[in-house]
């Protein structure tokens, strides 16, 4: 199929926070620059290299931001700077603009006449779910000093949700968020998986960690865990917390950093099973491991919730402790899980199935009345002001 009957007659711009290397978010992002080969696309800031060459062959356009060639380890500091750099687009002439947000992408500032669909993983988590406990992480210095950005971003992230004219959800935790933080209504279509990449093989003696090693994500709670258990840990990915959980983890645990996408579906295939420790949004890893054909260990909560099925394709512990998760494993038995039910279970999420539900999205947006979105026009080119 190619692009939509109504879409593909309007120019579109597709809009994402920053393509600085290729996680969940940008291989999702992906999956959109895929639907509409044509539309044009517009991110703060850019890195060809650490997106792998995924988006070498568009004409991927940037904010003032990308003079200063951040990376996906140098871009943290520029953050108070990013809702400024995405107000600057100029989307005039848009019939249609999709942004890819788990941060500042909604705020786009669209023509008057055009429509915004947002699809959103997650409110900005530092202003709204994750702003007590990132505080709480601080010394009290910095605590002061974070606290009015969070405000500032807070205000700015609400004003900016009212623009949009549809949101749509990438799970349930992620739409009752939306309505929580935003007063908005959102659809829930589940993002792509790229299944085809995994398939069930021999299985090792080792359990997996696949995730950004970021404060969130709570990785501390899987290496403890397996310090205790003493069983076998491959931790797969890179971030801000890797120097910490490398101190703290026995030798039985092995960090592999960021690797190929050939190396991570080599390890799922020949994992026990994939330990998830965090409320993910969504949780595209617990997908890849059951197309792999292999079940999750996972907290009872967010994605997870919506992705695995307990006893069958894995299980769930309630706490986010370390003894909780070290009774979750022992008392699962991985091996005896069938890899059809894994695989069947991830099917669900293909990547076929995510493009018939977007196109639909964007169809019905389109199908709105004009007056039903004419109230939300009236602030489309105004930007928001920032005040403490």
């Amino acid at each position: 199929m190619e692009e939509g009957s109504v879409t593909s007659v309007r120019r579109v711009a597709l809009v994402h926070d920053f393509l600085l290397d290729l996680r969940g978010a940008e291989r999702v992002f992906a999956a959109m620059c895929d639907i509409w080969p044509r539309a044009d696309v517009f991110t703060a800031v850019y890195d060809e290299r650490g997106t792998e060459g995924r988006f070498a062959h568009r004409d991927v356009r940037t904010s003032f931001l990308q003079k200063l060639r951040p990376t996906a380890r140098t871009f943290r500091p520029l953050l108070p700077l990013y809702p400024y750099a995405i107000e600057s687009f100029d989307l005039r002439g848009y019939d249609v603009v999709i942004s890819s947000s788990s941060a500042w992408a909604h705020g786009v500032l669209a023509d008057e006449q055009a429509t915004h669909l947002c699809y959103c993983y997650n409110p900005f988590r530092y202003a709204w779910n994750e702003r007590e406990a990132t505080l709480r992480s601080r010394n009290p210095l910095a605590r002061a000093a974070l606290r009015v950005v969070f405000n500032r971003w807070r205000q700015w992230d609400w004003i900016a949700a009212q623009r949009v004219d549809r949101y749509i959800a990438i799970s349930d935790i992620a739409r009752r968020r939306i309505a929580r933080y935003y007063g908005r209504e959102a659809e829930v279509v589940h993002p792509p998986v790229d299944t085809s990449r995994f398939s069930p093989g021999p299985v090792g003696d080792y359990y997996l960690v696949v995730s950004e090693l970021m404060f969130h994500k709570r990785i501390e709670v899987a290496v403890q865990a397996f310090n205790r258990l003493g069983l076998p840990l491959v931790v797969v990915g890179d971030g801000p917390e890797a120097r910490r959980l490398h101190r703290m983890a026995a030798p039985n645990v092995r960090f592999e950093g960021r690797v190929s996408d050939a190396r991570v579906a080599q390890l799922m295939q020949g994992a026990r099973a994939l330990v998830v420790t965090a409320t993910e949004e969504f949780g595209i890893a617990a997908v890849e491991a059951q197309a792999a054909g292999r079940p999750v260990v996972a907290l009872a909560a967010g994605g997870a919730r919506e992705t695995v099925v307990p006893g069958r394709t894995g299980a769930f512990f309630e706490r986010c402790e370390p003894a909780a998760l070290a009774e979750a494993v022992a008392g699962f038995d991985a091996l005896a899980v069938d890899p059809a039910d894994c695989v069947a279970q991830a099917a669900r999420f293909d990547r076929e199935r995510f493009r018939e539900r977007i196109l639909a999205a964007v169809e019905g947006a389109l199908a709105q009345p004009h007056v039903e979105r004419r109230a939300l026009r009236r602030m489309r080119r105004r930007p928001v002001r920032l005040r403490a």
